[in-house]
């Protein structure tokens, strides 16, 4: 693959990373939460779903999930399913934002499974991946799956670097509101309509 191809990849996947999406707008609200720790546990579930869906564009199976309507279907509902499930969690926060929330004993490892499953369970990311990667790979090649491998882990490398980023930034500025009262049940609330919001957008498009 020449060096211009993948810069002109990495410029495109930064770009497409950095626009106002769902998923920034709940690594925000996850990383004000609950710190920046949450939010990098995050932002490595949702860089893991990448390589998953890359993996399933080289398979072949996003083509196959294209082209079964009912396949479709079924993971879009189960999708927008698990997500109402978080949201409605979500929904439920309350109390005063604690320091100590963030600090040891936060649930990092349920955080990352969150992030994965949330990346997993959206068929448009997959069916994005199979449109997008593509686009910068030589199909007459006899490496194309080696070089969409490759292309998958510098987008999933770059998203992670991103979130982690913008989690990290969210941390800084949660020490500045730990003192608001009630807090933690108006984040929740943001949250849960961040995650409802994104249900919706999978059954509705």
């Amino acid at each position: 693959m020449e060096i211009n191809t993948l810069f002109y990849f990495l410029t495109a996947s930064v770009i497409l990373t950095l626009a106002p999406g769902p998923d920034n707008m709940y690594l925000l609200a996850k990383s004000l939460a609950s710190g920046a720790r949450s939010g990098v546990a995050l932002s490595a579930g949702l860089a893991s779903g990448i390589v998953f869906h890359t993996t399933l564009v080289i398979l072949g199976v996003a083509a196959l999930l294209q082209s079964s309507p009912l396949a479709f279907t079924v993971l879009k509902f189960v999708g927008a399913a698990y997500l109402l499930y978080l949201a409605g969690k979500a929904f439920r926060e309350h109390g005063e934002l604690q320091l100590g929330e963030a600090g040891e004993g936060a649930p990092y490892l349920a955080i990352y499974r969150r992030g994965v499953l949330m990346n997993v369970l959206n068929p448009k990311v997959l069916l994005f991946f199979l449109a997008f990667l593509p686009q910068f790979v030589d199909t007459a090649s006899e490496q194309v799956g080696w070089h969409i491998a490759m292309l998958g882990a510098v987008f999933a490398l770059q998203a992670f670097a991103i979130f982690s980023f913008i989690a990290l930034c969210a941390g800084r500025v949660r020490s500045f509101i730990l003192g608001c009262k009630n807090i933690n049940r108006i984040l929740g609330i943001v949250q849960g309509v961040v995650l409802t919001a994104i249900a919706l957008a999978i059954l509705l498009t």
